[in-house]
């Protein structure tokens, strides 16, 4: 846990440092930054996944109390604990969507203003999909205790 924990905080430093130019530390006409469609696009991807994120602990924290259930009731009946596996395969699943737009994510500056465009939209089609995952693995896990 602790090295999840050291990972994900590194990969959002590392993230936050190669977000391009900031919004603070721009030169010039800080409206520049804000009329840039593809740094508004970039924003708003960020802001989701920046939303979404923290949600991962809530993913943890209810794979941990099925562990604990497992743990806690050695004679449980073998559908029924297959039933809590499914659903604790179903929370590492969405977490590794998280994980896994998160490793991937990589806007380079090289690219083309359409090109960055082009790739942001994919990623914003993305980390909505991840978000929505989220969400819905949250409220069935809390609408099933």
């Amino acid at each position: 846990m602790k090295k999840l924990f050291l990972f994900i905080s590194v990969l959002a430093f590392a993230l936050a440092g190669c977000g391009g130019p900031s919004k603070e530390g721009q030169q010039g006409d800080s409206d520049a930054v804000n009329n840039d469609p593809n740094q508004v696009l970039y924003d708003q991807v960020m802001d989701i996944h920046d939303e979404v994120m923290p949600r991962t602990e809530d993913l943890h924290n209810l794979k941990k109390k099925l562990q604990e259930q497992i743990a806690a009731t050695p004679d449980m009946v073998v559908e029924e604990r297959q039933k809590l596996e499914r659903r604790i395969a179903r929370l590492d699943s969405v977490d590794k969507m998280m994980m896994d737009w998160m490793h991937y994510f990589d806007l380079p500056d090289s690219l083309t203003d359409e090109a960055r465009r082009e790739y942001l939209e994919t990623q914003m089609e993305k980390i909505k999909q991840v978000r929505e995952a989220i969400l819905e693995a949250i409220a069935s896990e809390k609408g099933s205790n």
